[in-house]
């Protein structure tokens, strides 16, 4: 072999690449220009022009290198190497296209008035996307092993044994395909969505991520709790979102009998007035409880979204308990006790105070902390 023998087709393939990169920036360039006016071809330009450049850089080296009319040692170990690279190259492209889909989906339903279809076109479309995306390797690995000899030799005896290797299979990776499947259940049943406010185990988070073995779940103190898909279909938890967004909170507190509590119904009122928490639905002030010794209040309020709903609550916590305190003094929690000496006198006598004798002390008052 001879130096020309090597240099006229490496000089091939260099052309080839030199083309591909100036084809490619052409491609680019109107790319760009086209997706000023249209967004789909400006998602394509983002998520595509990668590996749409390292595509057209191979085949074009490629091509260059099949044109050689010299024939070099080297030749067939480079040409099956490019082959294996495009077919990696071309799993890529899929994948960005895949992206491209999952884009264009949530793009036609972001200005939908309502949120629950668009988180259940999110939730179904990420899931779909992953889907597709984890077919795409496969299928990019099968095939780059396909392109050599022996794993097709190994490829037919593993596809005569095929039935007594997925029953092994099966039972080996039983859990694994439970949660797959459960996951496959959660996006196209709409049992929970993207940003679903649910309550697992005891706390309260916002779905984050769901996928086909596990679910992501934020919680109000930015933990995160990952649960497997299948923990969604086998046991009961609560979705606060799954038919509104909108929510209902309360307020309660003890107060004592004295409060006034038209003039308390009154400043709550003003309070919500006054608040952009507050969405104007539901607003009110119901006496709940006055069997024990305190009344109980409870303020039944709205909001947008759980987090709103939450904030709600606590600036309306503060502003009635310090109307409380500057309006009403006398209407702080108290306990009122009756301390009694013998002389068999009913503790609601009215002359058991004075029965108790000089030294007796007289009733105790306690107040408690409000």
């Amino acid at each position: 072999m001879t130096l020309q023998d090597v240099l006229v087709p490496a000089a091939s393939v260099v052309g080839g690449v030199v083309a591909g990169l100036v084809v490619a920036a052409v491609v680019e360039a109107v790319a760009r220009r086209i997706a000023r006016r249209s967004p789909l071809v400006a998602e394509l330009t983002l998520r595509c022009h990668r590996p749409l450049r390292a595509l057209l850089v191979v085949v074009l080296g490629w091509v260059g290198l099949l044109a050689s009319t010299r024939a070099a040692a080297w030749r067939s170990g480079v040409s099956h190497g490019l082959a294996i690279l495009l077919i990696g190259i071309v799993g890529w492209l899929l994948v960005g296209l895949l992206h491209v889909l999952e884009d264009a989906a949530l793009r036609r339903y972001a200005g939908a008035a309502d949120s629950r279809q668009v988180r259940r076109v999110q939730t179904q479309a990420q899931v779909l996307r992953r889907i597709g995306a984890a077919v795409v390797v496969v299928w990019s690995v099968g095939a780059a092993l396909l392109t050599f000899p022996e794993v097709r030799v190994v490829g037919a005896s593993v596809f005569a044994s095929a039935g007594l290797l997925s029953v092994v299979a099966g039972l080996a990776a039983q859990s694994s395909l439970g949660n797959v499947f459960a996951g496959l259940q959660l996006a196209f049943t709409d049992a929970i969505r993207m940003d679903d406010i649910v309550v697992v185990q005891g706390q309260t988070g916002r779905i984050e991520e769901v996928t086909l073995t596990y679910v992501g779940v934020r919680l109000w103190d930015d933990r995160r709790v990952i649960l497997p898909s299948s923990w969604f279909t086998t046991t009961p938890f609560e979705n606060w979102t799954h038919s509104a967004v909108e929510l209902l909170g309360t307020v309660e507190m003890d107060v004592d009998w004295s409060v006034p509590v038209d003039e308390m119904r009154a400043e709550l009122e003003r309070l919500l007035a006054a608040s952009e928490l507050w969405d104007g639905r539901v607003g009110r002030l119901q006496v709940t409880d006055a069997t024990g010794g305190p009344l109980r209040v409870r303020v039944l309020v709205s909001a947008r979204d759980s987090a709103t709903l939450f904030s709600l609550r606590c600036e309306l916590r503060e502003g009635l308990a310090a109307w409380v305190v500057r309006e009403s003094p006398g209407a702080l929690p108290r306990t009122r006790t009756q301390r009694m000496d013998g002389g068999g006198l009913d503790a609601g006598s009215p002359t058991a105070p004075d029965a108790q004798g000089d030294g007796a002390p007289p009733p105790v008052a306690a107040v408690d902390e409000p």
